[in-house]
């Protein structure tokens, strides 16, 4: 009997358990309409990564197991539909780009009658954002941002008014007009609002304040200028408040800073033109203030002594970026001691750096650069900075001094000190850094050897910058990297044979590298760094390998380097010629091979290079013909160089159809005929320049890369970079071109440099050849020319030569005496610093293209004797 009980009280406990376990784990299937829904929705987009793999009705016929679903354990009712994209960081960039859902929003989720919470951020959704989403009357959670939708009007909030949460960035609301007032009658229960980037428009001021409940606003990058009334924003109980690049002007602090609730405020990035006013001191609350891009025009003594009043405390977060800043830091600094971040980077700050900083122990991110600082950094200025994980200080006049043995307190992440003085030893602190990501120490007058524990180091490495130093010795290999990688170790002192690349199995097509070693002592071939082993394709967007001493022939294996942008070879030895396998480079945007030894024709897989910006191949030994090719199939090419080559034949008229050309150099070659008729649709020399932009900058993903380019104006060699986009040049000098100077040259009312000199050209200088009114430098001397100077250029003062052998033309203007002067003090010059080119290579690579022009001209010069 006992033992009966016994077994009775176990079974007894085994089923309770059972009914426990089914009960904890058992929840009521999501309804059929529910899952028809999610179905439908389904249909209207496009998953390339899988994530919604588990809506699969045969394989998963619960819908309250799919990915994103949460569902009411009860009644299966859905509650949450949450397929977000989580925000970009840089340890989940490659599953961000890849997740991003794209497609339209189905009207069908306004079937999810019980949905409280819902959340489709960071996708590519697009179009029309249906009305029916405003059926959802139970929903609390709203998030549609950062995809790429637009609404005719708000009305649909109407039927949301338990909504709390509203989040619309980046959505297309310029057609709802009374957005404001909507959004105030229509969710009284409103807690945060994110409107930022979504073309708002103004609308009427608000009268009646009815969103009691609001605690955070963002309504930055709507460009309200001066049209938005923002007195209602003092009326707010509001703690988090961002307005930032929407260019306000006039007076906004007094609708700001009156809101004693504040705890963040963000006004970065507008134009109110007014100072940090005193009443800033009043907020209590504030943990945060970002006033970036404002033109405060005050002290930076004066910034902190207003925030000392009563916030210094629990302030954060300091940022006054680009405000125009003056005067020194101070151990005022030792006041906010719950700092975590300071910006005040990009300002006129001078004088020392306090030891203070140091003592800051929740400091995480400090940027310092771009100012006058000038001081010594010892150990002191990070002696408790033991959570710093980002230092930005560039561009200052600061030296840092520190034991060779310090062990800095912190593991940083970011640091930059570039034209810092460290040197001239190589920072052996730096070792210690476990988890160093960002490194740039450029210009810092380091002139040592690379340690061979750095190399192990910099596999971690997204960006280094060792530039503009004087680093010597050989590099074996360059790390690989898991998503982006930038290494730039131009200008310095390196040597033997370029270093290798490690090819890692995880190099995907969202690996962007981008390597800089122009400007050393490379020398060999070109062969085991471009023809890598194995088969995969290299993800680099930009080369630079200029100026070293490089040699042998170009490999023909480019296609392995599919991805490249920028391809710099030029300055070196290479010989050979221009490989056929460069046409696969079909996204390539700039090709600088000049100054080199290559021969043979310009290939005609080229052609095949449709994005090409800029073509440079001057100071080869290249023949034929300028290819026919070029023309409608390189519509963006703005510069094309080929000067000091062997072409001959004719200048194509095909050129003509290069409409973005702005530069165009076929100087010193064998071309002969006239020049073409058609030069006027060269449409760019025609228009002034209707661009903002001075530079020409290729995006390479992970650095901005700046075209440049060395032309001849004013008789001497000119390199541009950062206003390159504003030059408009034509140079046909020194080849054999016969005919007339076409009338047509005229219409090219942009151009700045004109150069048709020695050459055989004949008749008259076209009459209206003055109306060219941005000419800064014409030169058309040494052809056979007759008649007079045209009066519309015989006074205009601008830098014009007409000497011609031909007899009938006559003096219309003194001798330009430039010209005449030029070769004496070529020859002059020339002596002064031919010791400093035969011993310094810099020098020899400097004079080079100088030299060569002034060789023609002194030529020229003593051949008329």
């Amino acid at each position: 009997m006992a033992i009966i009980i016994m077994l009775l009280i176990f079974l007894a406990k085994v089923d309770a358990n059972l009914s426990n376990g089914m009960s904890l784990n058992s929840h009521a299937a999501c309804p059929e309409n529910g899952k028809q829904a999610l179905l439908n929705f389904n249909k209207g987009f496009i998953d390339e990564a899988n994530r919604i793999a588990s809506w699969d009705p045969h394989h998963h016929p619960d819908c309250c197991r799919w990915f994103g679903v949460v569902c009411d354990n009860m009644t299966g009712h859905i509650l949450s539909l949450n397929l977000s994209v989580p925000p970009l960081d840089e340890d989940n960039l490659i599953s961000r780009l890849t997740s991003k859902l794209e497609g339209k929003i189905n009207p069908c989720l306004s079937n999810l009658k019980h949905l409280r919470f819902l959340d489709l951020s960071g996708n590519q959704f697009e179009g029309l954002l249906p009305y029916q989403l405003g059926n959802l009357s139970n929903l609390q959670y709203l998030n549609l941002g950062d995809n790429g939708l637009y609404v005719q009007s708000l009305q649909w909030l109407s039927g949301l008014p338990l909504l709390k949460h509203l989040d619309l960035s980046s959505m297309d609301l310029s057609r709802a007009s009374n957005w404001l007032q909507l959004v105030n009658t229509l969710l009284p229960s409103l807690e945060e609002l994110h409107l930022s980037l979504c073309q708002l428009v103004p609308g009427p001021p608000l009268l009646n304040l009815n969103l009691s409940s609001l605690a955070i606003l963002d309504l930055s990058y709507n460009d309200f200028s001066n049209q938005m009334d923002l007195r209602w924003v003092s009326k707010l109980n509001s703690l988090v408040l961002r307005l930032y690049g929407n260019e306000l002007q006039g007076d906004i602090s007094s609708a700001i800073f009156n809101i004693r609730t504040l705890s963040e405020l963000d006004l970065s990035w507008n134009d109110p033109e007014e100072k940090l006013p005193r009443a800033a001191g009043k907020l209590c609350k504030l943990r945060s203030i970002d006033l970036s891009g404002i033109r405060l025009n005050q002290d930076i003594s004066h910034i902190f002594e207003i925030l000392s009043v009563c916030s210094s405390l629990r302030l954060e977060s300091l940022a006054f970026s680009s405000c125009q800043l003056s005067g020194q830091l101070t151990d005022q600094l030792e006041h906010f001691k719950n700092l975590k971040e300071l910006f005040l980077d990009s300002n006129s700050i001078s004088g020392p750096i306090p030891t203070s900083l140091g003592q800051l122990a929740n400091l995480e991110w400090v940027d310092i650069g771009n100012n006058l600082l000038e001081s010594v950094v010892s150990e002191k200025h990070f002696a408790n900075l033991t959570k710093l994980w980002d230092f930005r200080g560039s561009n200052n006049s600061l030296v840092l001094r520190v034991n060779p043995n310090w062990v800095p307190p912190f593991q940083i992440l970011d640091l930059d000190l570039g034209s810092w003085q460290i040197g001239p030893s190589f920072p052996l602190w730096l070792r210690s850094q476990k988890h160093l990501e960002y490194l740039d120490i450029s210009n810092s007058r380091i002139s040592d050897v690379i340690p061979r524990w750095f190399w192990g180091l910099s596999t971690q490495f997204r960006d280094g910058n060792l530039s503009r130093n004087q680093i010597s010795g050989q590099i074996q290999y360059l790390p690989q990297s898991q998503v982006y990688f930038f290494v730039d170790l131009s200008f310095n002192n390196f040597s033997g044979p370029l270093p290798r690349i490690s090819v890692g199995p995880n190099m995907g097509p969202f690996f962007a590298g981008f390597v800089k070693l122009s400007n050393n002592y490379f020398s060999g071939s070109l062969f085991h760094f471009l023809c890598y082993q194995g088969n995969d394709t290299l993800p680099m967007v930009a080369l630079s390998l200029a100026n070293n001493l490089l040699s042998g022939e170009i490999p023909d294996c480019w296609i392995k380097w599919q991805y490249l942008r920028v391809l710099r070879l030029d300055g070196n030895r290479v010989s050979g010629k221009i490989p056929i396998s460069m046409g696969t480079l079909t996204k390539l945007q700039s090709l600088h091979l000049h100054n080199n030894r290559l021969h043979g024709e310009i290939p005609l897989s080229l052609k095949n290079c449709t994005n090409l910006v800029a073509i440079n191949f001057g100071e080869n030994e290249l023949n034929g013909h300028i290819p026919g090719w070029m023309d409608h199939s390189l519509p963006n090419l703005i510069i094309l160089i080929l000067r000091s080559n062997k072409f001959g034949g004719n200048i194509p008229d095909h050129l003509c159809a290069l409409s973005s050309l702005k530069i165009l150099d076929l100087s010193n070659s064998h071309l002969f005929g006239c020049i073409p008729r058609c030069i006027s649709n060269f449409a760019a020399m025609v228009r002034r320049n209707a661009s903002r932009e001075r530079s020409i900058i290729y995006n390479a993903n992970i650095e901005d890369v700046y075209e440049y380019a060395s032309v001849v104006m004013k008789g001497q060699f000119l390199e541009y970079g950062n206003t390159l986009n504003l030059v408009r040049l034509v140079d046909l000098s020194r080849n054999n071109l016969s005919g007339e100077i076409p009338q047509e040259v005229v219409n090219l009312q942009a151009l700045q440099t004109l150069n048709l000199s020695q050459n055989h050209l004949t008749g008259k200088i076209p009459k209206l050849i003055g109306a060219m009114i941005l000419i800064e430098t014409m030169d058309l001397s040494q052809n056979q020319l007759t008649g007079s100077i045209p009066e519309s250029i015989s006074g205009s003062g601008k830098e014009t030569d007409v000497k011609n052998r031909a007899k009938g033309i006559r003096k219309g203007r003194e001798i330009n005496w430039f010209y005449v002067s030029m070769p004496l003090g070529f020859v002059t010059g020339f002596w002064c610093v031919l010791g400093p080119l035969v011993f310094d290579r810099r020098w020899r690579i400097t004079y080079y293209r100088v030299s060569t022009e002034m060789w023609w001209k002194a030529y020229d010069f003593v051949g008329k004797f």
